[in-house]
């Protein structure tokens, strides 16, 4: 039986591909949190303060911001599968490094920490773009809100498999095996990535039947193939002031910088909260941030399933990825009620509750692939990226600066909290209807894209 027998059943092959992203963002995630988890014995070891802590998180933060618009621009020239791989082993490499900071003078350190944690910003800056573009590639409109809540619910993943792996190893050894554990599983990833993932037109398992449904229901099957369906655009200054001058997109942008706000509070300062603020052990601590992150990665696939469910009964775009993204920010505002309690118990629902909502919330991803013209897939990725993840400077920092001033957390609570009232304003008032956003080139006509291709993959199977 042959791809072209109309009877054969079409393969699966787009779930092998979002299990795999589900397993990479795990690990990226994770990675990032390796100093969240070390950072206590970080600070008895070597002697330095909550600023100084906060300014090591936040390297990550500005190299991460840095990276993004180059790292969107390399992913829509060269494609998604040869700038990815070189991103996982670069990150994988600078995790593996700071392991050796632990044998240095404590002033050298924390220099080199600083800049291992700069450089593996960099490096894995072009990463969500590249999950958004390989889910564009790879589901169909009706289904890409569940694929991209999947794997970005993998950052709460990170906290239930590894946070308590990483506490236990920092207690029972020391911290820099943290840092030699997560590196080499980062490599290992990386190998998995260059057998299993390939462009739907090339991928040697997927069979016709497959290819079909998917380009049928919108996927962009040929992003990454030389002549592709879609006119290219260069990356240029007027390409990306049209991005960052739309009105939905900038709400888009600013609901992306809150969440992201939240984010970042949960994967650095968070675990450190219930040791110094809630008196727990490190590796009580790692099993605390382990047990909300569950409710983060049930909230995140509900949000998906949800969202995709109101586009399948006729809902628009808008209502339809607006409605948990709403919700979903007025359930972390429970933060704040973490201020109000001595109970470590209730500490752990409100937070579980704050993960939950936040992880209904996180659409994003499917919002800009939505909204994105489809020329730019990966600039609009990193653009909207880049914005967000200012985040990841400004609140490690900030959170810093107010835990040593008032020697107390209560304060960053509000601080978060108020990320979350902020991106509920944006998308209720600034962002409006969520529709595909289209390029004038500079001749002043518009960059249309042409009906998607309906060829064949290269290689398919019954």
């Amino acid at each position: 039986m042959t791809a072209l027998d109309q009877s054969a059943k079409p393969t699966r092959v787009r779930y092998m591909i979002i299990g795999l992203l589900f397993v990479l963002t795990t690990i990226n995630y994770a990675d990032r949190a390796t100093m969240s988890i070390a950072g206590t014995a970080v600070q008895h070891d070597l002697g330095i303060s909550s600023i100084s802590l906060g300014y090591i998180f936040s390297a990550f933060g500005w190299a991460y911001v840095i990276g993004q618009i180059p790292g969107g621009a390399l992913l829509d020239r060269f494609g998604s599968k040869k700038v990815y791989l070189g991103s996982i082993l670069a990150w994988s490499l600078c995790t593996f490094s700071q392991g050796f900071a632990s044998w240095m003078a404590p002033a050298s350190a924390v220099i080199a920490l600083f800049i291992l944690r700069f450089m593996l910003g960099i490096a894995e800056s072009p990463s969500f773009p590249a999950n958004a573009r390989i889910v564009a590639a790879w589901f169909p409109d009706r289904e890409r809100g569940t694929a991209t809540a999947i794997f970005n619910s993998a950052q709460y993943a990170a906290l239930i498999f590894f946070a308590p792996l990483m506490g236990w190893v920092t207690e029972r050894y020391s911290w820099h095996y943290v840092f030699f554990i997560m590196g080499t599983l980062g490599v290992l990833a990386g190998l998995s990535f260059y057998k299993i993932v390939h462009a739907p037109h090339s991928h040697p398992r997927i069979n016709k039947q497959e290819f079909d449904y998917l380009t049928e229901g919108g996927a962009l099957t040929q992003l990454d193939k030389k002549g592709g369906s879609d006119t290219r655009v260069k990356a240029s200054w007027f390409v990306i002031r049209q991005l960052l001058t739309n009105r939905m997109l900038c709400g888009i942008y600013i609901g992306q910088y809150c969440i992201t706000a939240l984010t970042y509070f949960f994967a650095t300062w968070f675990p450190i909260y219930l040791v110094k603020e809630r008196g727990m052990s490190i590796t009580e601590a790692g099993f605390g941030a382990a047990a909300p992150a569950i409710c983060g990665v049930a909230g995140g696939i509900l949000g998906g399933i949800l969202s995709d469910r109101l586009i399948k009964r006729g809902n628009s775009v808008s209502v339809s990825r607006k409605t948990p993204f709403v919700i979903g920010m007025l359930l972390s505002v429970a933060v704040l009620l973490c201020n109000f309690t001595e109970s470590e118990t209730l500490v752990l629902v409100f937070m579980a509750l704050a993960f939950f909502g936040k992880g209904l919330a996180a659409l994003g991803w499917a919002i800009i692939a939505d909204a994105a013209p489809r020329q730019v897939t990966g600039l609009s990725g990193g653009i909207f990226n880049a914005i967000g993840n200012i985040a990841g400077i400004v609140t490690p920092i900030g959170i810093g600066y107010i835990v040593q001033k008032t020697g107390s957390f209560d304060l960053a609570l509000v601080f978060v909290a108020a990320h979350s009232v902020l991106a509920m304003f944006s998308y209720l008032v600034i962002v409006g209807p969520i529709r595909r956003f289209t390029l004038r080139l500079p001749d002043g006509s518009i960059a249309r894209a042409t009906t998607p291709s309906a060829a064949s993959p290269r290689t398919v199977h019954a």
